[in-house]
């Protein structure tokens, strides 16, 4: 499971590669951990009030990166939950058919800990990022609970993921900006669809040291 990506990009550049207002947001770039907060940009609908499904202008905006988990679990502020495995649990079902709770998340790499070890028996952090997109987009979801959070979507590991020992990476969308529409504005059923692995022959790696 991902647990750090990056972000190379600050907030006006951001807002500009997306078409999206940039609001306050102060990122200036850097990693994105768990717990942290980080630019995620919304179709802007959660501004405009009353039920009429208009269109509102994307924005970007901060939120922590993991969900509280469902009620049956108790949160402790660190078993918040990052990714979605499953779209179709209960869970997360009623925000994914809701366009206005989708998001984009941008992201310039994401880490993935390597399957060999150093000569000391330490993992290294093995950083994945697709060559066709200096800033990509990954398909996301947000929440209002205790804290206004997001989580990423997940699909099935590509072959250089799988090289790996990894069964899942992020849902990367592809470079089209009607992909990016799609996730935000359309209908559930096609945009489940874009939740595909990214191609393997479109995607670079590399090792960035040891664990600790």
């Amino acid at each position: 499971m991902t647990h750090l990506f990056r972000l190379d990009a600050n907030a006006a550049t951001i807002a500009e590669i997306f078409g999206a207002i940039q609001g306050d947001d102060p990122w200036s770039g850097g990693h994105i951990a768990p717990a942290s907060f980080a630019p995620i940009i919304t179709a802007g609908r959660e501004l405009i009030p009353g039920p009429l499904r208009k269109r509102g202008k994307r924005r970007v905006t901060p939120r922590v990166w993991g969900v509280p988990p469902p009620p049956s679990v108790q949160y402790d502020g660190r078993n918040a939950v990052l990714t979605v495995r499953n779209p179709h649990s209960p869970f997360w079902i009623g925000n994914l058919r809701n366009s206005e709770f989708r998001c984009l998340i941008p992201a310039t790499s994401f880490m993935e800990w390597s399957s060999s070890v150093d000569a000391q028996g330490r993992r290294k952090q093995l950083w994945f990022a697709p060559s066709d997109q200096p800033v990509f987009a990954i398909a996301g979801v947000w929440k209002d609970s205790e804290v206004p959070s997001f989580a990423l979507l997940t699909c099935e590991a590509n072959a250089a993921l799988r090289r790996e020992g990894r069964d899942r990476m992020p849902a990367i969308l592809p470079a089209d900006p009607k992909a990016q529409e799609l996730w935000l504005h359309g209908e559930w059923r096609r945009a489940e669809a874009l939740l595909q692995p990214y191609s393997s022959s479109l995607m670079c790696s590399a090792e960035r040291g040891p664990r600790g």
